[in-house]
């Protein structure tokens, strides 16, 4: 048993071009899965889709695509990790339990959190540009 774990360590140890690869294939997989199971995914989806709208239509800054860049993919890595937070919940219980509820309320926080802070620099890149 010992020597297994040894053996499997060395094996996670040493650089591979094909376990890099695939390491991306699964990254895919899993947004796959994303996109296919989680409705708020198409939300986020389109939203994204409408704010890099606008900063081709409004011709924004290079700052402004960048701070664009950074709200996304904050609410879409937020989304990712809560989807894992809430699947790996239900593995563990899938009775009511306060703790996985609190879990899953602050995971879901986090979501919100970021969404509200992307809305924010949506709102200070759009709004003078539509107002004036």
């Amino acid at each position: 048993m010992k020597k297994e774990i040894i053996i499997r360590n060395e094996q996670r140890d040493s650089f591979s071009i094909k376990a890099r690869l695939r390491s991306f294939r699964y990254a895919f997989e899993g947004l796959n899965s994303f996109f296919i199971t989680q409705h708020n995914a198409l939300i986020h989806l389109l939203m994204t889709l409408l704010a890099f709208s606008g900063a081709v239509l409004f011709d924004v800054n290079k700052s402004e695509v960048i701070a664009l860049i950074l709200a996304t993919g904050f609410v879409w890595a937020a989304e990712l990790f809560n989807t894992a937070i809430e699947k790996l919940a239900d593995v563990v219980s899938k009775d009511f339990d306060p703790r996985i509820k609190f879990i899953k309320d602050v995971s879901a926080a986090a979501v919100l959190l970021s969404a509200v802070a992307a809305f924010f620099t949506g709102a200070i890149i759009f709004l003078p540009k539509l107002l004036s």
